[in-house]
This record gives C-alpha cells, structure tokens and sequence, in this order.
C-alpha cells in the first residue's frame, strides 16, 4: 500500500493563473517524486499602479512516498 503526502506550493506568473499553476507544478515534478495531483487552494493577484503584475496560486501538491 502506498503512503502520500501533500504539501503546499505558492506560485505566480506576470502572464495568467494558468502559467502560474504550470510553473508551480514544474517546480513541484522537479523536486518531489512521483507527483500524482494537485489542487488549487487559492488564487490572487498582486496589483502595482492599477495593474495586474503577478497572478498567484496557492496549490496542494500529492506526492507518493519512498518506501
């Protein structure tokens, strides 16, 4: 029986919330083995001067553990 675990990501991306969820997956694969799902706990954007200049994501990353 395998045993997962999650942890939490926050990632961001000056283009969408869709790049953001991109690179904080590629960087979570980077790091963990054996990644199986995430979920997006939270999105925001950071505003400077009236526009939008980074959409973040705060993800739950699952990832199987080494037996």
């Amino acid at each position: 029986m395998a045993v997962a675990r999650t942890t939490e990501i926050v990632a961001g991306s000056p283009d969408s919330f869709k790049a953001a969820m991109k690179t904080g997956i590629a960087r979570a694969t980077n790091t963990l083995d054996k990644v199986t799902g995430a979920w997006i706990q939270d999105q925001e954007i950071v505003i400077d001067d009236g526009k939008i200049v980074e959409y973040r994501v705060r993800m739950k990353v699952t990832f199987v553990l080494k037996d």
